[in-house]
């Protein structure tokens, strides 16, 4: 489980294409993976994924990304250089500053709009008409791995805002987020159990 607080951003060192997945190695130069083994999870731009290398140096780690994994997700665009989000699992006893994320990413959704207002950063973005039920005023999105408040919806044309402050901004791939791209979203569970049991007590009622 995660905490939508990523630590920061690590650089793509290398990908490989194989039949059924992806595999991907990721830079070490913060010290985020000293303390990891095999079989670890890490979320990467959100992604909950295994590591299954650890280079001897522990300058890199390694990771193999699921076919399904690649076909919902950003991770299938990756390329050499790119900077991803990097946040460990929760541990017992940890502050949980954000909220309860799983890695589990519903698909991606697009920047239709981005704003600058001083050092803040103002995205608009285009989500898919059908999860649109599970977004609401002040609500949370797990986006690209990071804990955000929900702080416009419009579910006529299927949009939702979010604002990102300077220090969300150092510390993630957010700052370098272009017109028209794809980010990655998570859909806070807790939202999404209760819209579910709604919408199927009425249903049953009909």
């Amino acid at each position: 489980m995660y905490t939508g607080i990523v630590l920061g951003t690590e650089t793509i060192l290398s990908v490989q294409a194989h039949k059924g997945h992806h595999s991907i190695v990721v830079s070490n130069t913060q010290g985020f993976f000293n303390d990891v083994f095999l079989g670890a999870s890490v979320a990467i731009d959100g992604t909950c994924l295994t590591i299954c290398a650890i280079a001897p140096d522990q300058k890199s780690v390694g990771f193999d990304i699921a076919a399904q994994t690649l076909s919902l997700t950003t991770l299938s665009q990756l390329k050499v250089n790119d900077q991803v989000n990097v946040e460990r699992s929760f541990k017992m006893g940890m502050e949980n500053g954000g909220h309860n994320l799983y890695g589990h990413i519903e698909g991606s959704c697009q920047v239709i709009e981005l704003s600058r207002l001083g050092e803040t950063l103002h995205l608009k973005l285009k989500i898919p008409t059908e999860k649109m039920k599970y977004f609401f005023l002040k609500g949370f999105i797990g986006l690209h791995g990071c804990s955000l408040t929900v702080n416009q919806v419009n579910k006529q044309k299927s949009y939702i805002a979010v604002d990102l402050i300077p220090e969300t901004l150092r510390l993630t791939n957010f700052k370098s987020v272009q017109l028209g791209d794809q980010l990655n979203f998570e859909i806070d569970q807790t939202t999404r159990t209760l819209v579910d049991t709604i919408e199927g007590i009425y249903q049953n009622r009909l």
